[in-house]
């Protein structure tokens, strides 16, 4: 009896030996991963993000294409609100595409080096070769790292947890966490098309800005699901309101709060206005781009603006922090809440 369980016991060793010989470490991983991104010449993929920074979900749709070395097109839609964006960089610069208001804006921008992106493979990859204390797991589909993020100006959402498939190294889910390893961002990928072929002028300016969901200027900007909007209150704890005024403007309302406190602001709320023109405005930016998760502004010193279910918003301090002004502009996307 003895001898069949000593018998038994070389044969399970045996098996585990085996089976460690075959999983791949931390180690061969991280090379695997990078092995793969010097040999990509580019990719398609589509994905689903979900924000949860308001009271409120949201949900959008993303497109995601790159060809190497520096070429850019992303698209973000929330189908619910009819809200869309565009992020185009080329040879020419960055530019942002507001299809619902007929603008696009420039920036003399590095995006999307300069900072994590939780929808682009080869910042995933970036974020996990960069953090020498990544934590690692094996599933039994998946490889999946725990890191540090790389957002230069929001220092909210400093972990995420990024999931690749174990056979083709391929992203399927990215989770942005806050301080306490609250998920406040998901990546859901739904396709991804490595070394994908693209047209000649797919990443062009005057294609993309000419194209066919872009070409047509509505007559009128839809607010809140509406022709007027309902006025927002941030929900960080930051200042406390201390005045409400509306001034009426030739384009409808505008609404002006103050927040008093260590670091007061305003913040200031007004229906966007659509151009006119046959062709897409371009304007020049001269701060600096900053991406929301939900939409990307403009953010200087001491202002940050942005725009999204057609409302213009700009909060302007001399005393917050840029990441303080992210922090409240995240926080209007909520319900109207005093």
């Amino acid at each position: 009896m003895k001898k069949k369980f000593w018998i038994l016991a070389v044969v399970l060793a045996a098996i585990l030996a085996l089976s460690a010989c075959g999983s791949k470490s931390q180690e061969d991983v991280v090379q695997d991963l990078n092995g793969k991104l010097e040999k990509l010449s580019g990719y398609k993929a589509t994905a689903e993000m979900t924000l949860k920074m308001g009271t409120e979900p949201q949900v959008y749709d993303i497109e995601i294409w790159h060809n190497k070395p520096d070429y850019y097109r992303v698209q973000l839609k929330n189908s619910k609100k009819d809200q869309s964006q565009m992020i185009l960089r080329n040879k020419d610069g960055v530019y942002v595409l507001t299809p619902t208001l007929n603008k696009s804006y420039k920036f003399q921008s590095e995006w999307p080096k300069n900072s994590s992106q939780a929808y682009l493979y080869e910042s995933l990859v970036k974020d996990i070769l960069q953090d020498k204390n990544a934590k690692f797991k094996v599933t039994k589909n998946n490889y999946v790292f725990e890191t540090k993020t790389r957002y230069q100006n929001n220092k909210m959402l400093p972990y995420q947890e990024i999931s690749f498939d174990k056979r083709t190294l391929t992203p399927k889910t990215v989770k942005v966490m806050d301080t306490n390893k609250n998920t406040l961002v998901s990546v859901t990928f739904t396709k991804v098309q490595f070394n994908a072929k693209f047209d000649k002028n797919a990443f062009d300016t005057k294609k993309n800005l000419t194209g066919a969901s872009f070409d047509k200027a509505p007559q009128d900007v839809k607010v809140n699901g509406g022709s007027e909007f309902s006025v927002k209150y941030p929900e960080a704890k930051i200042g406390k309101l201390y005045d409400e005024k509306e001034i009426n403007t030739d384009n409808g309302k505008r609404v002006i709060l103050t927040y008093s406190g260590d670091k007061p602001f305003t913040l200031i709320q007004e229906k966007a206005a659509a151009s006119s023109s046959k062709a897409m405005e371009v304007t020049a930016m001269n701060g600096d781009m900053v991406d929301l998760g939900f939409v990307i502004g403009e953010i200087t010193n001491n202002s940050l603006t942005w725009t999204q279910d057609g409302v213009n918003y700009m909060i302007a301090s001399n005393k917050l922090s840029k990441n303080e002004m992210i922090e409240i502009a995240e926080s209007v996307q909520g319900q109207p809440v005093k």
